[in-house]
């Protein structure tokens, strides 16, 4: 399978660290993303090593008198001096030991803690028999001239291969062209002290697929005319003399003994090239970086440069290997690393050779085989005018076969046979999305879609926006830290007697509108707190949970705290659908046990956002229809068969729950303290006064956790405390009451009937408008898209639709329509 990496390494340096570092990992036929972030260190060591590097590089290769087109000195880094005395004494051993020390080093840096972890969330993720595409994205300079293919994970994956891009780029709109072969332009540059004629005869040979036009030492003004040719080009090859300033932003190729030119000064020609199709540039010359760097500001697909100077028989054994197995069908990034690395049976005479070539990769595209060249060129040469006057005569015959087909099926030639059939089509049509819809509709009452349209629900619910916190509410957690208190020393479960009473103690003069208890006391008391009890008995304010027990699901309840009143009761028990996750909101209900412990009618979260209510004038009332009303709100009781839920129980009084997301999670609902907090008077009073107070624990020995539709960075269901999940629900609430946030809403039935019988005529529209597979395919793909954002958007507005057999009836019913006017019978 092929996979694409980017690591986006930000906006940092070597010199200052990598404080923001982003891994993508995706499938490259899979929209699903895998995301990691972490950051690295600074290391300027590597930079004085890569320095140290590239001066033995140019010494050795001077020593052995080997033309690699040394830098000219306006290009060479002035940090870096040559003393050519010492030219002679550089050894094979010296050059070894630092490419071994620069190894270590990188390796290393990669290996530092706060980046390991994204390694090994790729090594879990990635298989050894993964294509892969590596890019790393960055802006420093010395970090792209680095050789990334000697980390370790490299060794690993052994078809991975590494490219380097710009932290900013964006796709160019390009046109095919006409040609039915691979088009090449080679440029041939000044050839002083190299041999280009090698490179030529190359492609000469090259393939019988390839069209190749060679420019030799041209001039400038022969170059732009080429790059502007109607035909376009595929690939742009340049051999000869390239050099860098060290900037490593500007480039230079040398385009005959006496001209240079900068990547800039072609930048109009060189655009409408890639616009008519150039997917690859490669610089089979000397110091390429800068124009790579260049390059990329034009937005090229891809491009293969050398990183450093190199030599002829490197440069020319590297572009022989790499094009001879990308034309035998092997993939670019493949194709490039099985070339690089067969340069080192070059490096006893070349050392360092396998270092030297480097992909750059627009990330916005994707990287073509030759095949793809050679059938993307094929597939469409009839759909351009001709450009040029010496099309083969079987060429001229293929366009004007589809000139004719055009006119057969244009819509104004049509008889008025035709428009008959097309009235008989459309007919037809509604006929099958009405047959379509209905079955699937069927098949959805059944509950067979429920699970797809939960997944999708859970989606929607991550995808809107952040809200801010409900600041009427105030959570006090009882953190594992809070167990190991004084005060808790007596306790049997999370909350000792002492610790609560002086808890409440704590609060009561604070002046909260209400307070939850979320934590069960079933037990007797074991100390004499009278203070407690009483308050337990007489606080208005205070309200305790209970759990209903269920004879049939084998579940004991919990009984509540003793003292406290039928009225200031509420149970604790949520429902949680197949898979473990909330998402909806128990009001109320009636237990079926007239045994159980628990007898509360309402949920906690009700009652304190009723009491709450109740202290500004607005009561619970009930509709005719049985439904609860809070001032002008109706709650719209869920009931089977409603929305996504088909085969669920529905008992008792349900609603959707509106989550509240705060950063992205659900967990930051409201403001939060410890218990600690309070009992040490670390709390600011107007954190207290007049809010809903929550108090439930958060200890993991405790796990009062359930799952929510939101996600974790590590991909599983996001869990919340159980005391956060009461704060969610009192919020949706009071929310609804006081601030007008909308409630989900449901499609009645007949709503969503034809919401989905809507989308399933579009399907057949589609199909009876056009039958050919490539149209159809792009047209359905579009219809979804726009249900998926309707659906989206919709949801964003609080308005659950159907999206799963929307999406359903689009493709089955396109499907039906495209057989059935193709068969001989229509």
């Amino acid at each position: 399978m092929s996979k694409l990496v980017i690591l986006n390494l930000g906006r940092g340096t070597l010199q200052e660290g990598f404080h923001f570092v982003t891994v993508q990992l995706q499938s490259e036929f899979n929209s699903k993303t895998s995301q990691f972030q972490g950051s690295l260190p600074a290391a300027p060591n590597l930079i004085d090593l890569y320095r140290r590097w590239q001066l033995l590089y140019d010494l050795i290769y001077s020593a052995r008198s080997i033309n690699i087109g040394l830098r000219h000195e306006e290009f060479i880094d002035s940090d870096i001096k040559i003393d050519e005395s010492d030219i002679t004494h550089v050894s094979d051993a010296e050059f070894d030991e630092i490419c071994k020390n620069l190894q270590k080093s990188l390796n290393n840096w990669l290996d530092s803690s706060d980046f390991r972890q994204i390694e090994l969330q790729l090594r879990t993720k990635l298989s050894k028999s993964d294509e892969i595409r590596f890019i790393i994205q960055t802006e420093d300079t010395y970090l792209r001239k680095l050789p990334w293919h000697i980390w370790r994970f490299f060794e690993d994956y052994r078809l991975a291969e590494v490219a380097l891009s710009p932290i900013e780029f964006e796709s160019e709109n390009q046109v095919v062209s006409s040609e039915l072969k691979v088009r090449i332009l080679a440029i041939l540059g000044n050839s002083t002290g190299i041999d280009t004629d090698a490179d030529k005869k190359f492609l000469e040979k090259l393939s019988s697929d390839a069209s190749t036009v060679f420019l030799v030492e041209p001039k400038r003004s022969e170059i732009d005319e080429q790059l502007w040719d109607n035909q376009g080009w595929d690939i742009l090859f340049f051999a000869g003399h390239s050099s860098s300033k060290t900037d490593g932003e500007t480039g230079f190729i040398h385009i005959n003994p006496t001209e240079s030119l900068a990547i800039g000064q072609l930048k109009n020609a060189l655009k409408k090239a890639i616009e008519r199709g150039l997917q690859l540039a490669i610089f089979n010359s000397c110091d390429g970086l800068g124009l790579a760097q260049q390059l990329d500001d034009l937005h090229i697909p891809q491009m293969i440069v050398m990183r450093e100077p190199v030599p002829d028989k490197v440069a020319q054994e590297f572009l022989k290997r790499f094009l001879k197995g990308f034309a035998d069908g092997k993939s670019f990034y493949l194709a490039v690393r099985e070339a690089r690395e067969q340069l080192q049976g070059l490096e006893t005479e070349f050392p360092g050779a396998s270092w030297l070539p480097v992909i750059f990769q627009n990330p916005a595209l994707a990287s073509p085989t030759w095949k793809e060249l050679r059938q993307k060129t094929k597939d469409n040469a009839t759909k351009e005018p001709p450009q040029r006057s010496t099309l083969s005569a079987k060429h001229r015959l293929r366009q004007r076969k589809a000139s004719l087909q055009e006119i057969r099926y244009r819509p104004e030639s049509a008889s008025p046979k035709q428009h008959r059939q097309s009235k008989l089509n459309f007919k037809t049509v509604l006929i099958m999305s009405f047959i379509v819809t209905s079955f699937l509709m069927g098949v959805r009452w059944l509950g067979i879609l429920q699970a797809w349209e939960l997944q999708a629900f859970d989606h929607f619910m991550r995808s809107r926006r952040q809200e801010k916190q409900d600041s009427r509410l105030l959570i006090v957690t009882v953190t594992e830290d809070d167990l190991k208190l004084p005060e808790q020393k007596d306790r049997r479960g999370s909350l000792s007697d002492l610790a609560l009473a002086r808890l409440l103690e704590k609060l009561a003069p604070l002046q909260p509108k209400a307070i939850g208890l979320d934590i069960y006391r079933d037990e007797p008391s074991q100390l004499n707190q009278a203070t407690l009890a009483t308050r337990l008995k007489t606080d208005d304010n205070f309200f305790a949970i209970c759990k209903v027990s269920d004879k049939t699901k084998n579940r004991s309840g919990n009984s509540p705290p003793k003292g406290v009143p039928p009225e200031r009761q509420g149970f604790s028990d949520v429902v949680q659908d197949a898979d473990k996750i909330v998402r909806r909101h128990l009001l109320a209900m009636q237990p079926a046990d007239p045994t159980s412990p628990c007898t509360a009618r309402y949920a906690l979260n009700a009652q304190l956002a009723f009491h709450y209510l109740e202290k500004q004038g607005i009561y619970p009332n009930y509709t005719k229809a049985g439904e609860l009303q809070l001032g002008n709100v109706v709650f719209k009781q869920l009931h089977a068969h409603k929305g996504g839920y088909q085969q669920v129980d529905t008992g008792g009084y349900q609603i959707l729950l509106n989550y509240r997301s705060y950063q992205g999670s659900p967990l930051e609902i409201a403001p939060t303290v410890t218990l600690t907090d309070v009992l040490r008077s670390k709390v600011n009073p107007e954190q207290v006064k007049d809010r809903i107070v929550l108090i439930g624990t958060t200890a993991q020995s405790f796990r009062d956790y359930v799952s929510t539709p939101y996600m974790t960075g590590q991909g599983f269901y996001q869990e919340i405390p159980g005391v956060i999940l009461q704060a969610q629900m009192v919020s949706q609430i009071v929310s609804a009451v006081k601030d007008g946030r909308p409630l989900l809403f449901i499609l009645p039935f007949w709503g969503e009937m034809l919401w989905v019988w809507g989308w399933s005529v579009v399907g057949g529209a589609i199909a009876s408008r056009d039958r050919s597979g490539r149209h159809l395919i792009l047209a359905g793909g579009g219809a979804i898209g726009v249900l998926y954002f309707l659906c989206l958007i919709l949801f964003c507005s609080s308005v659950w639709v159907p999206l799963v057999p929307s999406a359903l009836v689009l493709i089955v019913t396109s499907s039906i329509v495209v057989i059935y006017l193709n068969s001989p019978q229509s």
